[in-house]
């Protein structure tokens, strides 16, 4: 038995933007507190706070990606909670900056805001904000990277926050004074980003469960496996976004050699089916069935074992009482690829693998693709000639 593990090809593009996200918040942040500075604008220099934060943010999440491509015998899950715990800080870095921003609203004494400064870099930082989190929120779904989206989550609070001290700075234009209560609001949301990126991160670490549908989808592909009677236990725990798999898998089969072989193969599928999962481990426990379930392709009900299993017109499925012998139950059954023109043998290999036999009767063609799928499943196969 193996443990099947796949190395994380977007790591290198994550980083990538992760730098690029860390170079447009400084920008953002030095550009903003200038302005606010210049014009007097408590809201504006607020959210120069907050982009502040969301460079320490953005730091974290590239050290984060870097940390979570490397390797180490201490770490055999790998080191993929190094993106959670960029988030974490992420989430502290925001609340921080909740912080800061509602302290400075409510008790710095406040001037007149010279709107010809505010209002363009208020507008260009809108725009930047909204137009790079909607891309990076993309990007980190696509590469499943979940210290991207959290990235992503600040541009877009980054871009809320901007659009009330907009609001502010629109006010003040008309006489009104509502620069302070925009710092307020701003506040609030950038409270409330921070609060939901904390609570993601907590649950990362503490190894929450994958979600159940995923799980169940996994289950039922092991399942589906003709030597496998039954999923006896599946645990999973999320790792910075990706998913770890445990199982133990009921085989009805008594060769270790063959269980061997099946749950590799098994292990192998699964990550290569689901890309977020970047191990899954099965231990095989071995079941000796009450009865047998036989396959034979006929030539039609009551007719002569056909030559060619691809092409046999109806398939006997037979259940046997495995200490007597005898036949409990019959089932005629239509190949539904007799006709097929391409690919016909893997179809109806497939199509068998699906009724999870025991043993497949085959008459004068021992060999093709259907065969050999079923044998590889490890499936008996029997040799029999026509009556």
């Amino acid at each position: 038995m193996t443990n099947s593990t796949v190395q994380d090809p977007f790591l290198g593009k994550a980083r990538k933007r992760a730098a690029f996200s860390f170079i447009l918040n400084l920008l953002l942040a030095v550009t903003k507190g200038f302005a606010g500075h210049l014009s007097h604008s408590t809201a504006l220099i607020s959210d120069a706070i907050h982009s502040a934060t969301d460079v320490l943010a953005s730091c974290a999440t590239f050290l984060g990606l870097w940390v979570a491509g490397k390797k180490h015998p201490s770490f055999p899950y790998g080191l993929y909670k190094a993106e959670t715990i960029a988030t974490l800080i992420s989430s502290l870095a925001v609340l921080l900056a909740a912080y800061e921003i509602g302290k400075k609203s409510l008790f710095n004494d406040h001037q007149i805001v010279n709107i010809s400064v505010a209002l363009p870099v208020a507008s260009l930082s809108l725009l930047l904000s909204l137009s790079f989190g909607i891309y990076q929120l993309k990007a980190g779904r696509r590469l499943n990277s979940p210290a991207l989206v959290a990235d992503a989550k600040d541009y877009l609070a980054d871009g809320l926050s901007t659009f009330v001290v907009l609001v502010g700075l629109a006010g003040s234009y008309f006489g009104y004074n509502l620069d302070r209560w925009a710092a307020a609001l701003v506040s609030v949301f950038v409270f409330r980003a921070g609060g939901v990126l904390l609570l993601a991160a907590l649950k990362d670490l503490l190894d929450a469960a994958i979600d159940r549908d995923t799980e169940r989808e996994i289950v039922r592909l092991v399942e589906r496996h003709p030597s496998v009677a039954r999923v006896k236990r599946c645990l999973s725990r999320t790792a910075g976004g990706r998913f770890i798999i445990d199982m133990d898998v009921i085989i009805r089969t008594p060769s270790y050699r063959i269980a061997d072989k099946i749950i590799s193969r098994l292990e192998e599928q699964i990550v290569n089916t689901y890309p977020k999962v970047i191990m899954a481990r099965i231990r095989p426990h071995f079941s000796q069935p009450e009865n047998i379930t036989r396959i034979t392709p006929v030539t039609g009900p009551g007719g002569d074992i056909s030559a060619h299993i691809a092409k046999a017109p109806w398939f006997l499925l037979e259940v046997i009482d495995k200490k007597t012998g005898q036949v409990k139950s019959k089932q005629l059954i239509a190949n539904p690829h007799v006709s097929a023109e391409h690919k016909r043998g893997y179809l109806v290999g497939k199509f068998l693998l699906e009724l999870k036999p025991d043993q497949l009767v085959v008459g004068e063609r021992k060999e093709g693709t259907a065969v050999a799928l079923l044998k590889e499943a490890g499936v008996e196969i029997i040799e029999r000639r026509k009556k």
